[in-house]
């Protein structure tokens, strides 16, 4: 009989399965943890569903899927079908790996008959996996994930990564926060680095239409500044922000952020603004300079530990009966069913 610390002494195999796109994150996760990495098969059927298929071995192993959620709709449904694929194939924990976590701007009803879709979004992921390692979640009116996950959560913060790439190239630098809500987020980086920063006050009239009001900055005028954000999806603070900066006599600022989104055409924008722009790479865009699997790869690592605890399989995978069994061993999906009379 095997015990509970025999057990632990020998974790189960780690798989590391890379959603379409994630394949690079997913590589470097792989190398950092001495883990297997997996292979997916998708793609479209012609009225525009969607076939997948794991092509690695899962069974009696901890699975991580790995899927940066950045623009989500398109792939998420394939995402869900992954993990319930390597749980019907005998999967011993299923996880999700999301460098950016999608959905946490809609955290209440602002209007009556409005989507709350970040708790909605929340219980789909939550139905599906044993864990989610997510890196600096836009947080607001949610003290943490565990608020609306109802599984296990890793929160991780990028500051440290992104203060030691901004040490590295500036001299003399000013960290400038685009809003209030950013003034922990960017204190911690200009401690770290022993650099003064400000914070600027942000006023959004819609989801593109933001005004930013620059405090004076007049006592740091010949420091490099450096915009600093969690997240630029539309850029339009950002953009506001850059602009505004000389007004004051300083140089073409740095920008640097953790979620580089940018979306339409807001990179482009942002690049004639400023000197240069750097985000992690949980998000693959090409200002990607810092990298975030030895970070994931290090909390995936500490959370082997406990790994025991997390076998919740919702739907257990069930040995087919022999009537089942002999269905499938007897009928190819290409042929048609019986009871069509032999026409597709």
């Amino acid at each position: 009989m095997t015990t509970r610390s025999e057990h632990l002494e020998a974790p189960a195999m780690r798989l590391i399965l890379p959603l379409p796109g994630n394949e690079t994150f997913a590589r470097r996760l792989a190398d950092e943890g001495g883990w297997e990495l997996g292979a997916l098969e998708t793609r479209r059927f012609p009225d525009g569903e969607t076939y997948v298929r794991i092509l690695s071995e899962v069974k009696n192993k901890v699975v991580d899927l790995v899927c940066t959620l950045a623009r989500p709709d398109d792939g998420f449904l394939r995402l869900i079908f992954a993990a319930d694929a390597a749980r019907d194939l005998g999967a011993r924990q299923v996880n999700l790996i999301a460098p950016y976590l999608s959905y946490m701007r809609q955290d209440r009803r602002f209007q009556p008959g409005e989507a709350v879709t970040s708790r909605s979004f929340a219980r789909l992921v939550s139905a599906s996996f044993d864990r989610l390692v997510t890196v600096d979640p836009h947080l607001h009116r949610y003290a943490a994930l565990s608020a609306l996950y109802t599984i296990p959560t890793d929160t991780l913060h990028a500051a440290p990564l992104l203060a030691d790439c901004i040490a590295a190239e500036v001299d003399n630098p000013l960290i400038i926060g685009p809003d209030e809500e950013s003034e922990q987020w960017v204190s911690a980086i200009a401690a770290r680095i022993g650099a003064p920063h400000a914070v600027l006050r942000k006023v959004r009239h819609g989801d593109r239409n933001v005004e930013v009001e620059l405090p004076d900055l007049s006592k740091w005028r010949g420091l490099q500044p450096v915009l600093a954000d969690d997240i630029a999806s539309s850029g339009r603070t950002l953009i506001e922000a850059a602009r505004m900066l000389p007004l004051q006599g300083f140089v073409r600022p740095m920008v640097a952020v953790v979620h580089g989104i940018f979306a339409d055409a807001s990179f482009q924008r942002l690049t004639a603004l400023c000197g240069r722009i750097v985000s992690s790479d949980s998000v693959p865009h090409e200002s990607n300079a810092v990298g975030l699997a030895s970070l994931v790869a290090r909390a995936i690592a500490s959370a082997s530990n406990d790994e025991a605890d997390l076998i919740r399989h919702r739907r257990p995978p069930e040995p087919p009966d022999e009537v089942e069994q002999a269905g499938i061993d007897s009928f190819p999906a290409s042929d048609p069913p019986s009871w069509t009379g032999g026409v597709t």
